[in-house]
């Protein structure tokens, strides 16, 4: 039996192959593995400094004491009760973010291919929306109604796209056909909305993790310890589609229904992470970009693109407490705004080399 983190392909060079008792081998890449530790440490560090971080600011030392269950009630009470629940929505939507645009930029051969972009996000919203507008559903029924509407846009995208298999460029662009109808469907359902449910819809829309609890956390922990390993289990697969479709089956991979299973699984990630703290923008289209140079590891870098999602939302949730003075702005501004910096360079970027 053989495990192979990283397929046989010319990138590889610096991997080194580790075999185990009855041919279990596992190749790992130096420079992949020590960025993978240190993403983990800078978010791992990062949340203890955003736990502390509020009206009543709690040093790192008495958070770690009092996440092991060594700290005084006060600190007990606003740590674990309070900020806790906030900082891990953030982890879990970034990393779940951060995987499911490395499955979507990997599908599709492009940069661009990220669910902002692909129309993914704007369809959670219309079915949030339309929950909020029409049927005054409560916090339950906004999160139903946004999984159901990112679902029913991965169906109808994939179709869409599907010509005797799916082109990169060719689900780019009916993605980006799909955002432009969405964005008039969100803006018709505000038209109609009264204030209160105006009001109520913009605050989703912009995306915040401001008064998250336990109730989002459990359903999105749930999502992502089901759908990673899945994922991750066909990280090989991808990299082999990544040479071509023919070159996959070629190869012995089931391309179709691998790719159909990977796009389900990160618009399932995506919806949920919507549902959790409404759409934030622009983290699946930068992580998997940034972990990819900083690994500098050819392939998907899918557990590398998570951890930087994590690592993305968690800065920008701290700059967004902590970056404006008194004015505390919902965190989906905030990755807005580096997220409209970002794109502008990528497209600059691939530009120069000729992609597009």
């Amino acid at each position: 039996m053989t495990v192979d983190l990283r397929a046989d392909e010319p990138g590889s060079r610096g991997s080194r192959p580790l075999r185990g008792p009855g041919g279990l081998s596992l190749r790992l890449e130096p420079r992949a593995l020590v960025a993978g530790l240190l993403l983990t440490a800078a978010a791992l560090a990062m949340a203890v400094v955003l736990i502390g971080t509020g009206d009543f600011e709690i040093a790192p030392w008495d958070v770690v004491q009092t996440l092991l269950g060594n700290g005084t009630p006060a600190h007990d009470f606003i740590v674990n009760d309070l900020r806790l629940p906030r900082v891990l929505v953030a982890l879990l939507v970034g990393a779940a973010l951060g995987m499911a645009g490395a499955v979507f930029q990997s599908v599709s051969r492009n940069p661009l291919g990220s669910p902002d972009l692909l129309g993914f996000s704007y369809g959670a919203s219309v079915g949030a929306l339309t929950v909020i507008v029409l049927f005054k559903g409560d916090v339950n029924a906004v999160a139903g109604g946004a999984l159901v509407g990112g679902l029913l846009t991965g169906v109808v995208v994939y179709l869409l796209s599907y010509k005797r298999g799916i082109h990169g460029y060719r689900l780019v662009l009916v993605g980006i056909g799909a955002s432009a109808m969405l964005v008039a469907v969100i803006n018709y359902l505000l038209t109609k909305a009264q204030l209160v449910e105006a009001t109520r819809a913009m605050v989703w829309l912009t995306g915040s993790l401001a008064g998250r609890d336990w109730s989002q956390v459990w359903p999105l922990l749930g999502t992502c310890a089901v759908l990673f390993p899945l994922v991750l289990g066909q990280g090989r697969a991808l990299r082999m589609m990544e040479m071509g479709d023919d070159a996959a089956y070629a190869l012995g991979v089931r391309v179709e229904r691998t790719r159909m299973l990977l796009m389900l699984a990160a618009v399932l990630l995506t919806t949920a992470a919507a549902a959790a703290a409404g759409p934030i923008s622009f983290v699946a289209l930068a992580a998997p970009q940034l972990a990819r140079r900083l690994t500098r590891s050819p392939g998907s870098n899918l557990l590398a693109g998570a951890l930087m999602g994590s690592v993305l939302l968690l800065v920008s949730d701290w700059a967004s407490q902590r970056a404006f003075g008194a004015d505390q702005l919902p965190v989906g501004v905030v990755t807005g705004l580096v997220g409209g910096v970002y794109l502008l360079w990528l497209l600059v970027t691939e530009r120069r080399a000729g992609r597009i």
